[in-house]
């Protein structure tokens, strides 16, 4: 009699929580501050449809792998309809309670969006170009949150903007450090020139009081971080502890810019 064979379980994190731990940051971060600092309850709609998508690309990525276990498939097909149903549900009363045309940022993150849906949907997901787009969709965020709380316009543009600064060149940083520690080439000038161009402009939109003035402190904690980690005496530190690190960092700057 042939052994029938085993069935494995299939857990429901498996199929729901990104692999590339680096995008809980570039998610999250923007969501946090959009709903510290300009909190209203078409902006926690929002976030429900932000986070829904956000979790609702592996199980879409499952679903589309024809190697996939069929049941593995079909789960993944039932979870990506039902965070797809929780987006759209979280957007339309978004727009309800806010006003949709109090929704109109989302068009300016709209380009980056797509050019990282594009670059997904051809596996290159961890291109730098895919993740730079990624960053800046979600770094526009704030602006959407402080739109839907009636924000001023200078006030919702200066949160964008100090996510933008916050997460672009960390991208290019994580990115080149980590390379540099597998071996492989890394672009550490752009990222280290990134990070000083940042500075700079965190500098000016502080002084002009369009960003909030804790932008350039954390412009400036972000520059030591790369010099720090892009540099001759850079630490050997695993990409769990970067992680961690970049966590931290991120819930600083997030609090900084919230309550400044």
């Amino acid at each position: 009699m042939a052994p029938v064979p085993a069935r494995h379980s299939i857990r429901l994190t498996d199929l729901l929580l990104p692999r590339d731990h680096g995008s809980w940051s570039i998610a999250l971060e923007p969501v946090a501050l959009g709903l510290i600092a300009a909190p209203s309850a078409a902006g926690a709609a929002l976030a429900v449809a932000v986070l829904a998508l956000f979790l609702a690309r592996r199980p879409l990525r499952l679903w589309r792998d024809n190697s996939a276990e069929p049941a593995r498939r079909r789960a993944a097909a039932w979870l990506a309809l039902v965070l797809t149903g929780a987006a759209t549900t979280g957007g339309v009363l978004a727009g309800w309670r806010g006003g949709f045309m109090a929704l109109w940022p989302l068009l300016l993150a709209l380009p980056a969006a797509v050019a990282f849906v594009y670059f997904d949907l051809k596996g290159e997901a961890r291109a730098a170009t895919a993740e730079l787009a990624g960053a800046t969709a979600f770094a526009l965020l704030p602006m959407a949150f402080g739109s839907l709380a009636k924000l001023p316009l200078a006030t919702a543009t200066g949160l964008a903007a100090a996510m933008l600064l916050r997460l672009v060149p960390t991208v290019l940083v994580i990115r080149a450090y980590l390379r540099s520690r597998k071996g492989q080439p890394a672009l550490r000038g752009p990222a280290i020139v990134a990070s000083l161009t940042g500075t700079t402009l965190a500098a000016a939109l502080a002084a002009s009081g369009i960003a909030p003035g804790a932008t350039l402190g954390i412009a400036l904690m972000l520059l030591i971080r790369a010099l720090w980690l892009l540099g001759p005496l850079a630490p050997q530190l695993r990409a769990p502890a970067v992680g961690a690190l970049e966590s931290a960092l991120g819930a600083g700057a997030v609090l900084a810019l919230a309550f400044p």
